[in-house]
């Protein structure tokens, strides 16, 4: 299996960084005794007349809601991951002061019940009542919890849990499969069995074995198994967090029905189903049905959540497997999804519309209609799910750089970073620069370049304590126009392997530059073969027009050229049309703030005589 060097990996300046810091900021500016009321009121320590109305919480979050409290447990686990990666003291102090208040909560309740919502919300679905995702609710705070053990080093987490696995072993101790499975059936339990896998791996504590296994939902993965369509038209993200159960089940226990059912749901819901230009497959929070795309176009595709969570699913698989379809996966919907629908930041000359904000803080969906535009959430108002998953995405671009295997180093995103590791008991450091061709603006050391560069160009260095003989790897993206090229200053063996360049050599003090030559491809959809979109490498441009227009082509001729090429030093990703009755202008989607854009516009080809 690859590990990924998650924790040795420190994020340079680039545009996962700037998401990172805007998402850094954001955390630190909601207060804790907000993030904390719904957990103090459940505990009898606080109330709403201690608490200035104005200041509390809407939306998802707010002291009615039945799932409030759910965005601090996203929140703590933001807050560790960033911790993790740059030792801010002051995300670490606040994340602490959460954990001993909930501590405190904890023991207010009894010692035991640590959650913002009623222990009766649980006990009622035993006798067939309904309330809105309980287990999720649990399921978050204590995903957040287990990262603030992981990756802020809080001692008082695991003896907490430890009181409330002992609740939930006596809750469901009496409930019959058949029991939870009717539970299951009307219960969004989110990722609840993965936590308990991954506490049960922390700890050994049978008690969480037993937990994982008890709230599984066995009919769900034996539709897999027998490979059923257990998929489309279902919810997707009630779905999915259940697959990360099987994927963390698998890796604890080995049992191979577990990674056979989960390369089943991929198999439907990526491989089988197709996708977008996005990189994503639904549309109204549901799997759209197999190469069904022109009818689901709308208001309301790529919710973020799917998107998060599918990056997830598909990195358990690509440190399985090694294989760069996953990576190509991940990075395509960082891209066109976490990028486009969270932390925009734009200036007021960067719109054609006259509108006041300039930034947007999350889109529940990505509109892939004509003349759509985003809808953006508010920072204290709303807290929907996606609101949620968007402070967890910024928060673990550095999972997704680099893993070892071995002397094997392999490199799936092309984003600048710096790294450090070991390889046969030698100190190595490794950093990636991005040369042209990535990120939000290419940038290129060239200043006189006559023309914008036509490839992503990186260069990697590697000082290494000692000489060691080791493979680096190199992601040939799905996009790549043409064959992948290197320079190194040192001797080495090349050769692919699972859509990766590997170079294997004696490595002391080395650079490789790789060039990945790029260009523009064509994404039609499934069922309407004349309808395209347009992508620079893995990039989803999107026009600047709030209509559908008929595209002519021709074969002598490309339909997009760059548009505004230079801006000050850097080049621009824009384009624009020729040869069109009107031209108009394409830049990235995860650019497009407050303006109305198109993505799909119908073609045809014009005869050169």
């Amino acid at each position: 299996m690859w590990i990924s060097l998650e924790k040795d990996v420190k994020l340079s300046p680039s545009l996962p960084s700037d998401k990172m810091h805007l998402n850094s900021f954001y955390l630190k500016e909601l207060k804790t005794d907000n993030l904390l009321l719904p957990y103090r009121e459940e505990a009898g320590l606080a109330g709403l007349l201690n608490y200035r109305l104005k200041d509390v919480h809407g939306g998802w979050d707010s002291p009615l809601s039945q799932i409030r409290g759910t965005f601090t447990g996203h929140w703590l686990s933001a807050v560790a991951h960033i911790y993790a990666q740059t030792g801010d003291k002051e995300l670490k102090v606040r994340g602490d002061f959460v954990v001993s208040e909930i501590k405190r909560c904890q023991e207010a309740n009894g010692g035991r019940w640590l959650f913002p919502i009623p222990e009766k919300y649980l006990l009622r679905l035993k006798e067939g009542g309904r309330f809105w995702a309980s287990f999720y609710v649990c399921h978050k705070v204590i995903m957040g919890l287990v990262d603030m053990h992981l990756y802020a080093q809080n001692s008082n987490v695991l003896p907490m849990l430890s009181q409330v696995a002992d609740w939930f072993v006596e809750y469901s101790q009496d409930i019959s499969r058949e029991q939870m499975n009717k539970i299951m059936d009307v219960e969004e339990t989110g990722g609840i069995v993965e936590i308990w896998a991954t506490l049960y791996s922390l700890t050994k504590d049978e008690r969480y074995k037993t937990l994982m296994i008890r709230f599984q939902r066995p009919t769900f993965m034996e539709g897999l198994l027998q490979k059923k369509d257990v998929t489309t038209n279902m919810h997707a993200n009630i779905q999915i967090p259940e697959v990360h159960g099987m994927a963390k089940c698998y890796e604890v226990t080995g049992e191979i029905k577990y990674r056979e059912a989960v390369e089943e749901f991929w198999r439907q819901t990526v491989t089988e189903r197709g996708a977008f230009a996005t990189g994503s497959q639904t549309c109204g929070e549901v799997w759209t049905p197999p190469g069904r795309q022109i009818s689901r176009l709308g208001e309301t595709n790529q919710e973020h959540c799917v998107v998060y969570n599918m990056i997830r699913l598909a990195d358990y698989l690509y440190r399985w497997t090694g294989d760069a379809i996953y990576a190509d996966y991940i990075e395509r919907n960082i891209y066109n999804g976490i990028f486009a629908q969270g932390f925009w930041q734009g200036r007021a000359q960067d719109s054609l519309c006259e509108y006041e904000a300039e930034t947007g803080l999350v889109s529940y969906y990505l509109p892939l209609s004509a003349g759509s535009h985003k809808k953006w959430g508010s920072k204290t108002q709303d807290f929907w799910c996606c609101h949620c998953t968007l402070v967890q995405a910024n928060s673990i671009y550095n999972k997704f750089y680099l893993h070892q295997k071995n002397n094997e180093l392999r490199i799936g995103q092309y984003f600048p970073f710096t790294a450090k590791t070991e390889i046969n008991n030698i100190s190595v450091n490794i950093s990636l620069e991005v040369l042209s061709g990535g990120g939000n603006m290419i940038k290129i050391n060239d200043y006189t370049a006559s023309e914008k560069p036509q490839s992503l160009s990186v260069k990697v260095i590697l000082n290494c304590e000692n000489s060691v003989n080791a493979t680096v790897g190199f992601r040939i993206p799905w996009w790549a126009k043409g064959d992948v090229t290197y320079e190194t200053n040192c001797k080495v063996k090349a050769e692919n392997n699972n859509g990766f360049l590997m170079l294997t050599g004696d490595f002391s003090q080395t650079e490789i530059t790789v060039h990945i030559p790029r260009g523009i491809t064509l994404w039609p959809l499934a069922d309407a073969t004349n309808y395209n979109a347009f992508l620079d490498g893995p990039v989803l441009l999107a026009s600047i027009v709030n209509e559908e227009r008929q595209l002519v082509s021709t074969s002598d001729q490309p339909l997009l050229v760059p548009h505004e090429e230079k801006k000050w030093h850097d080049w621009s990703n824009q384009y624009k049309t020729i040869g069109q009755p009107i031209n108009f202008v394409f830049k990235p989607i995860y650019d497009i703030g407050f303006d109305k854009y198109t993505v799909y516009f119908p073609m045809t080809e014009k005869s050169n005589r």
